[in-house]
């Protein structure tokens, strides 16, 4: 499917949900819709549905226009953070109603294999009210997938499940896009969860869409800070730094070599995310000291909160590490790993690596 939304917006009363915006949807593709909470992303997700009408624009599925056609005469799938099953069906004929609509043939075996590809299979026989949280969410899902339909919506479908849970049905989802022909939208606060399901990002902010493309491009090579701190969790480390000669000092920090920085402007501002910080120096290295604020583990990483002369900073360590609280420890990262913004917070320059076209 080809989905179009062309200078579209929404507007209730006063208010306005979402400001014009074109966004055109690589068939047959993932996207991420990646924002904070009331980014305008279950705005757009609604708009592509049909279950609102755009105040202003156009939608287009393949080259026709269905702005204002409902979403009852589209074949949509949807899948929300709160898992809607039939409760008086059982699992079986949750996930068959929409083969059965369809008047497919083989339905036994396309649920069972559904099933076990969710690994639901145990449960066929049960209600829903006798499942778990993570288990009903997973017979929504597997519905949605049993609709085989052209454009599929999940608006935030795992937020509502514990982590280790999250952690197995994204694995799981990916493979299952992967072998899919559905164009799907999916929404999320998470920037891990986009990356992970890779594919593409529209990356949304109090209703505006900032940018869209290939998530590793967005990843990478952010157009803006607030791009940059969209798509970084932990949060970007933010800091300022002015001209001096050839070089940029920090306030109440390190002298940096800017290298392949081009910009008459006497400030800038710099980017730098938690994973770029270490504990031990790689050349050309600058190092800042520290007091341990909070050390914190988050799945299979180590969070550690700093309270520096710069400012506050936040580091990533893959594994779990102990930090003692109040303690001092020096910190390092090499400039070429720094995002330089200007003012104004448009990209100036990405990490070396990445304007390379490394890693």
């Amino acid at each position: 499917m080809k989905l179009s939304l062309k200078q579209v917006g929404k507007s209730v009363g006063a208010a306005v949900h979402l400001h014009p915006l074109d966004l055109n949807l690589v068939p047959g593709a993932v996207t991420v819709l990646l924002g904070a909470t009331q980014a305008g992303k279950t705005s757009v997700m609604r708009l592509m549905a049909g279950l609102d009408v755009p105040s202003i624009g156009r939608v287009w599925v393949d080259e026709q226009d269905v702005t204002g056609v409902p979403v009852r005469e589209r074949n949509v799938a949807m899948v929300y953070q709160q898992f809607i099953n039939y409760p008086s069906m059982t699992v079986f004929d949750n996930i068959a109603s929409p083969l059965r609509l369809r008047g497919e043939a083989d339905i036994d075996a396309k649920v069972r294999n559904l099933a076990q590809r969710l690994r639901i299979d145990p449960f066929l026989q049960r209600l829903p009210a006798e499942l778990s949280g993570g288990q009903q969410q997973r017979v929504a899902l597997a519905r949605a997938l049993a609709k085989n339909a052209p454009l599929m919506l999940l608006d935030e479908p795992l937020v509502n499940l514990d982590y280790k849970l999250r952690e197995e049905l994204r694995d799981e989802l990916t493979q299952l896009f992967a072998t899919g022909d559905s164009t799907v939208v999916y929404a999320t606060t998470e920037p891990g969860e986009a990356l992970l399901l890779g594919g593409y990002t529209a990356v949304l902010q109090e209703g505006r869409l900032l940018q869209y493309g290939p998530t590793l491009e967005v990843f990478r090579r952010p157009q803006s800070l607030a791009v940059a701190r969209a798509f970084s969790d932990p949060p970007l480390n933010v800091l300022h730094a002015q001209a001096t000669g050839t070089h940029w000092q920090i306030a109440s920090g390190p002298r940096l070599d800017l290298q392949g920085l081009n910009n008459s402007s006497n400030e800038v501002t710099l980017g730098i995310r938690a994973a770029a910080l270490r504990v031990t120096a790689n050349a050309n290295d600058v190092s800042v000291m520290g007091r341990v604020q909070l050390a914190e583990i988050s799945g299979t990483d180590t969070f550690v909160h700093l309270h520096t002369p710069m400012g506050e900073l936040v580091m990533q360590r893959t594994g779990v590490h102990v930090f003692e609280l109040g303690s001092n420890i020096e910190v390092f990262f090499n400039p070429d790993d720094v995002y330089v913004f200007a003012q104004q917070g448009k990209l100036l320059r990405a990490p070396l690596a990445f304007e390379k076209g490394g890693r």
